[in-house]
């Protein structure tokens, strides 16, 4: 049995996956045979997943729970599935996972929650504050009490999940991150890239209704000047709590 760290990609976009893999394994501070990556919409969960890796990093994606089924490609259903028999594994303490963004929706579905169009955030930095539970989480108890973070979501969970224990929130989303069980974290936010690597994402998805294709250059203005050191901290410490068995 191999203790490790994965990365597991949910964009269809493979570009941008790989910039968002170097940007996972640089904020957690790991080298490249330290995290491995896996391309879930190309090809399937391998079975032996929980048996290779002690922990899991699930990166943001375009896609959107709460379209319609029927609206939704092969790909993205398939998707589905498999992101919920992660998130099943870590409830079940097989393995530990952090989703965030397009996967905190997985999640809160899963849990009995609910998943919203009401609590969208354009792309930008934005000001998060820890709830008491989170400054009493192993893996967020470490961050300052509000910080600032990026997001881009056109979806977003209208309260914390039964049985989850809120660790972060603000005023336009109000779950931002949650814990269920002891090995199972979602957030809303992306913690991993730096803001230099945000506005290079934000070229793949200048199209697809993040953000006024016309004010690209004033988005990318505010992405840049923001001050934004947190999220990789906790990336870091999940990644040292959960790296080995």
């Amino acid at each position: 049995m191999t203790a490790g760290l994965l990365y597991l990609s949910v964009r269809p976009q493979r570009d941008a996956a790989d910039a968002e893999y170097a940007s996972f394994r640089e904020a957690a501070r790991l080298g490249v045979d330290e995290l491995a990556q896996h391309d879930l919409v190309a090809q399937p969960l391998p079975d032996d997943t929980f048996d290779r890796f002690s922990g899991i990093f699930i990166g943001g994606s375009p896609f959107n729970v709460a379209d319609p089924e029927s609206t939704k490609p092969e790909a993205q259903r398939r998707v589905e599935d498999d992101l919920v028999r992660i998130a099943t594994a870590a409830l079940e303490n097989r393995t530990a996972a952090l989703f965030t963004c397009y996967g905190i929706g997985v999640v809160t579905r899963l849990l009995g929650g609910e998943v919203t169009r009401a609590f969208p955030e354009s792309t930008g930095p934005t000001v998060i504050d820890l709830t008491e539970g989170g400054r009493a989480d192993p893996v967020f108890g470490a961050l300052a009490n509000r910080f600032t973070a990026f997001t881009a979501h056109k979806e977003g969970t209208a309260t914390v999940p039964p049985g989850a224990t809120l660790l972060a929130q603000n005023e336009a989303c109000p779950v931002q991150a949650y814990r269920a069980g002891e090995r199972l974290y979602a957030t809303q936010f992306h913690p991993e890239p730096t803001g230099k690597a945000f506005t290079e994402r934000m070229t793949f998805y200048r199209n697809d209704g993040y953000f006024d294709v016309n004010d690209f250059d004033g988005v990318a203005g505010r992405v840049l000047a923001a001050s934004v050191t947190e999220p990789a901290r906790m990336l870091h410490a999940f990644a040292s709590r959960f790296g080995t068995r």
